[in-house]
């Protein structure tokens, strides 16, 4: 029996080994050169739209442009807070830690930079999903990359459009489901001592209970939930970081230097090359913003307006406020503590980043943090995941997915993930390849219509309803 165990380790070591190398070669310089290079090309054709309608895009996230008789089923803040909740996850606080602990200070420069790139493949790619979104006879939205690519660029594509949401139902399963699951309860269970189980059945109860309500409920959860969060999060980094001010020129000065030079072993960190730098900030902003990724333009094709790059100008603020804003306050509050060169990683050098300056702070607030972000992504993923089903199945398929989904959320708690969490990366990073491919064909649309949405607002053909 034992000899049996043995061998099935063995096998399953071998396919996670597999799997795990098959993922690298995915998310490899060739996928991260087709986001970075394609964003700062629609950054530049565009004209900087995350500078020119920054200030527009918080005005309609604030309601000013909701009209009621608008189709969707959600407000522009409810779409944004919905992706938000996707996004602003384990990545921020985890993520981050380890972007610093394999690529050095130096790579928080290139998360920023791709972050502020990324709002333009936001824009884009939300853009499209409410110019060719489908809203059926109960009034139900459905959109995303799948329909863009099969409405867009016609039947003979439609099996790139099948591709798309095959690899979503199935990165809805591992890193945006059971993964969360694990780490909140491999974190709780070392914090609090809470078994795995307790935490497992508890988060697949609270999600089924807000997945049942479909995108009307997910939002309205979202909308209170990512404030809340963020909120406390960003409050509590900036007590660090202020609490420590006059270390925050040399933080900064470590971070641009060593973007460019590397960063030479010290204590705990093993140094790293400039090409080391480069490809961890950009791969972990890649991961953490989701920007090409193509998940986000399902939840902002759910936005109630009647015109697309309205709800195109909301979605640019996602990798400013995921990226920008909550990576750098988590990166920030690494290297001001200097905990960065201990043998710490992940979210346990995270919180004890936090602990150095607040003890006892960064142990109780990082478990509490991690629950509520990785609850969140819970929730915005099974509305990917499904919208995905119902593409390939239709109505059939939401019941047999809703119970699959809450079943992994439980079980993620409990299982080595090892081999599921390589073939979700593998899943998320084939997601891209359909996804920017319609991008990049269906762009001149985007650059006709953003040009014609511009020159209105200029005029002041858009009246402001508050």
């Amino acid at each position: 029996m034992e000899q049996e165990v043995s061998n099935v380790d063995y096998y399953v070591g071998l396919l996670n080994e597999f799997l795990g190398n098959l993922a690298g070669m995915v998310w490899g310089m060739p996928l991260v050169i087709l986001l970075v290079g394609s964003g700062t090309l629609l950054t530049l054709f565009l004209g900087f739209p995350q500078i020119r309608l920054f200030g527009h895009a918080i005005r309609v996230v604030l309601g000013h442009f909701d009209d009621p008789n608008d189709p969707g089923e959600i407000s522009h803040f409810q779409a944004l807070c919905t992706a938000l909740s996707a996004t602003v996850g384990l990545g921020n606080i985890a993520g981050v830690a380890v972007a610093i602990k394999t690529g050095g200070p130096g790579a928080v420069f290139w998360m920023i930079l791709v972050g502020l790139i990324g709002m333009s493949t936001k824009f884009t790619e939300c853009t499209l999903a409410l110019m060719y979104r489908h809203v059926d006879k109960e009034g139900h939205v459905h959109g995303g990359p799948m329909h863009y690519i099969e409405r867009g660029l016609g039947k003979r594509l439609k099996p790139l459009a099948w591709f798309f949401a095959f690899a979503c139902v199935w990165a809805s399963f591992g890193a945006a489901n059971m993964f969360q699951t694990n780490q909140v309860a491999n974190i709780l269970n070392a914090h609090f001592q809470v078994d795995h189980w307790l935490t497992g059945l508890v988060l697949a109860i609270l999600t089924a209970v807000v997945i049942i309500g479909g995108i009307q409920r997910i939002g309205s959860v979202t909308s209170k939930l990512v404030p809340f969060m963020g909120g406390i999060y960003v409050i509590g980094s900036l007590f660090v970081i202020l609490s420590n001010a006059s270390e925050i020129p040399s933080v900064f000065y470590m971070i641009f230097h060593d973007a460019f030079s590397g960063t030479a072993a010290v204590g705990g960190f093993a140094g790293a090359a400039v090409s080391q730098v480069l490809i961890q900030g950009v791969r972990r902003a890649c991961f953490s913003n989701e920007a090409g990724l193509g998940s986000a333009p399902i939840a902002h094709s759910a936005a109630a307006t009647n015109e697309p790059v309205r709800e195109g100008v909301v979605a640019l603020l996602e990798p400013f406020v995921d990226t920008v804003v909550i990576c750098t306050m988590t990166a920030t509050v690494i290297l001001i503590s200097g905990q960065w060169k201990s043998d710490l990683n992940g979210v346990e050098l995270t919180a004890a980043a936090f602990d150095s300056a607040l003890p006892g702070f960064g142990s109780a607030f990082i478990p509490i943090a991690v629950f509520l972000f990785a609850y969140s992504t819970l929730l915005s993923w099974f509305y990917y995941g499904e919208t995905s089903v119902l593409y390939l199945f239709g109505d059939k398929g939401k019941l047999p997915y809703k119970v699959i989904y809450c079943t992994l959320a439980f079980f993620g708690a409990l299982w080595t993930l090892g081999p599921v969490l390589n073939f979700s990366d593998i899943m998320l990073g084939l997601m891209v390849v359909p996804n920017m491919t319609a991008i990049i064909l269906l762009f001149p649309k985007v650059h006709k219509a953003t040009r014609d949405y511009v020159q209105k607002l200029k005029s002041g053909a858009f009246h402001e309803l508050r």
